[in-house]
């Protein structure tokens, strides 16, 4: 099920308006892709003055760790509103940066009894060399996945799925309370892996013109965004 063109003009709107009350600055434009149990908050232009200045600084740290804590009291507010606006009960909430790109991506999704069913059912070209990639990938940068999934969204949005991806260390950082840390260390060094990847292309007859990566660390689960260009 996609939902009608306004519920998400209505919810990009909201998320803009959040935003900007938030950052001081709100995105140029929001892309909301919904294809249940799935919705897709592409963001684009999003950079406050402040932000510039401190990426021109190379204080990229600084601004994660300040978004973190701004999107911790976000969340709670989007996931009401789209419970609200579409009847979404979103369980799960990912989101990334890509600040070089000054982009970004939010993940929800519902519960769902059947999700590894609605996952199987997703064919799309370069499924299959797509997911033995990301799991060869991941198990460089850690340990391969318990489970992967792929998802196509639309054909500009790719959702990857990976399961029992911690290793015990990770495991005891989190239980120690450095879990903002890891996450920190986690994306510098996955995305520069999956950003220096030039399989995906050929796999998908698209380029990939941003990709996001977030972890759900109680859950050990993660989700990656591939935003892809087709035909190109």
């Amino acid at each position: 099920m996609i939902l009608d063109k306004q519920a998400q003009s209505e919810i990009a709107s909201y998320v803009g308006r959040l935003l900007r009350e938030a950052f001081g600055k709100g995105p140029q434009s929001i892309f909301v892709s919904i294809n249940r149990p799935f919705v897709v908050l592409y963001l684009r232009n999003f950079l406050s003055p402040t932000e510039k200045i401190l990426l021109e600084q190379n204080q990229i740290h600084s601004i994660q760790t300040t978004r973190d804590l701004l999107m911790k009291s976000l969340i709670p507010e989007i996931k009401a509103y789209l419970l609200l606006l579409a009847g979404m009960d979103i369980r799960e909430f990912y989101y990334d940066w890509g600040l070089h790109n000054q982009s970004g991506v939010m993940v929800g999704i519902e519960a769902c009894e059947e999700l590894e069913q609605t996952f199987l059912e997703s064919e799309y070209a370069g499924k299959e060399e797509l997911q033995y990639e990301m799991n060869t990938i991941s198990q460089q940068v850690q340990k391969r996945p318990d489970e992967l999934y792929s998802f196509l969204i639309n054909e500009r949005t790719l959702l990857v799925f990976r399961i029992g991806i911690l290793i015990s260390i990770e495991k005891e950082l989190i239980r120690i309370g450095h879990e903002e840390s890891l996450r920190l260390a986690k994306r510098n060094l996955e995305k520069s892996h999956l950003h220096n990847n030039g399989h995906f292309q050929e796999f998908l007859n698209a380029k990939v013109i941003d990709l996001f990566v977030d972890w759900d660390f109680h859950l050990d689960k993660s989700v990656i965004v591939l935003i892809l260009n087709p035909g190109q």
